[in-house]
C-alpha cells in the first residue's frame, strides 16, 4: 500500500510524536515540593525553654521567708511562761483569742520547736525539741485589749521587755526561730547504716564557758550546767532576752572558750 503525500507537507513519524508528548510532560524532577518545618520550630522552643528553666537563679528560703512574714498583719512579741508549760500556755492563749473576741488584734501563737535526733538505748528517735525553753511567740497588734488578753492568761509570767510597752522581735530573729529548718539549709546526705558516727571525746565540765557554733543561739556564751557522756550532750545556758535559759546542745555544736 502506497503512502499518500498532501502536497505541500511531510509526513508526521511516531518519533515526532514522542518529543513533542514529552515536551509538555512536566519535568517532575524541577518541581520543589513544600517541607513542613513546623516540627523542628517546636523541638527549638522546647530547648529553649529547658535551657531557660535550667539557667533560672535558685529561690532563697530566707528571702522567700522573710517576705512571707513581711504581708502578716501585727508583729512578733516574746511571753515568758513557766519551764514545761509552753503548749499549755498556747493552747490557753488560743481558747481566751476566741473567748474574748480578739482575733482582730492577736493572729498567731507558736512554740518554737526543731527536729532533732536522739540516742536512747542504743537507738536513733527523732524528737521535737523546744528552741526557746520557758517563751512563747506571739504575733500580734499591741494595744490595750490584746496586751490585757496575754498578760492575764493563766502561766504567762509576763513580756520580754518593758511591762507594759514590750519590744517585738526583729524580722532576722524570728526567721531564726520560726523557719523551718528543712527549707534554712540543704540536708546533709544520710550517711550509710553500717557506719558508726565517730565518738567525740571532750573533757567538758559543769560551769565551764563555751561558745554555741551551730543552731539559733549560734556565736552567743553559754555556761554548761550538765554533761551527758552516754549521749554527747550537754545542758548549757543561754542568756536569752535577759534570763539565762537551758537548752540541749550535742559536743559538736558547741566551743570551748580559750
Amino acid at each position: 500500500m502506497q503512502a499518500v503525500l498532501l502536497e505541500g507537507k511531510k509526513p508526521v513519524s511516531n518519533t515526532d510524536d514522542n518529543a513533542l508528548v514529552e515536551e509538555q510532560t512536566p519535568d517532575t524532577a524541577a518541581v520543589e515540593l513544600p517541607v513542613d518545618d513546623s516540627d523542628s520550630a517546636d523541638q527549638s522552643q522546647v530547648e529553649e525553654q529547658v535551657e531557660e528553666t535550667d539557667a533560672a537563679p535558685a529561690v532563697d528560703p530566707v528571702a522567700e521567708f522573710k517576705k512571707q512574714l513581711r504581708r502578716l498583719p501585727g508583729k512578733w512579741y516574746v511571753i515568758h511562761s513557766y519551764a514545761g508549760y509552753e503548749n499549755k500556755v498556747k493552747t490557753n492563749l488560743e481558747t481566751r483569742i476566741q473567748n474574748l473576741d480578739v482575733g482582730d488584734y492577736i493572729f498567731q501563737v507558736e512554740v518554737p520547736q526543731e527536729e532533732v535526733v536522739e540516742l536512747k538505748n542504743g537507738q536513733k528517735k527523732s524528737v521535737k525539741r523546744k528552741i526557746l525553753p520557758g517563751y512563747v511567740l506571739v504575733r500580734m497588734e499591741l494595744n490595750d485589749e490584746s496586751w490585757g488578753t496575754v498578760r492575764n492568761t493563766p502561766g504567762v509570767t509576763g513580756f520580754v521587755g518593758a511591762t507594759s510597752n514590750p519590744t517585738p522581735l526583729s524580722l532576722r530573729e524570728v526567721v531564726k526561730f520560726l523557719m523551718p529548718k528543712d527549707n534554712a539549709a540543704p540536708a546533709a546526705p544520710e550517711a550509710p547504716a553500717e557506719e558508726v558516727a565517730p565518738v567525740i571525746t571532750v573533757d567538758y565540765k559543769v560551769g565551764e564557758s563555751v561558745t554555741v557554733m551551730d543552731g539559733p543561739f549560734a556565736t552567743l556564751p553559754a555556761t554548761i550546767s550538765e554533761v551527758d557522756v552516754d549521749t554527747q550532750k550537754l545542758q548549757v545556758l543561754v542568756s536569752i532576752f535577759g534570763r539565762e535559759t537551758p537548752v540541749e546542745l550535742g559536743f559538736d555544736q558547741v566551743e570551748k572558750i580559750s
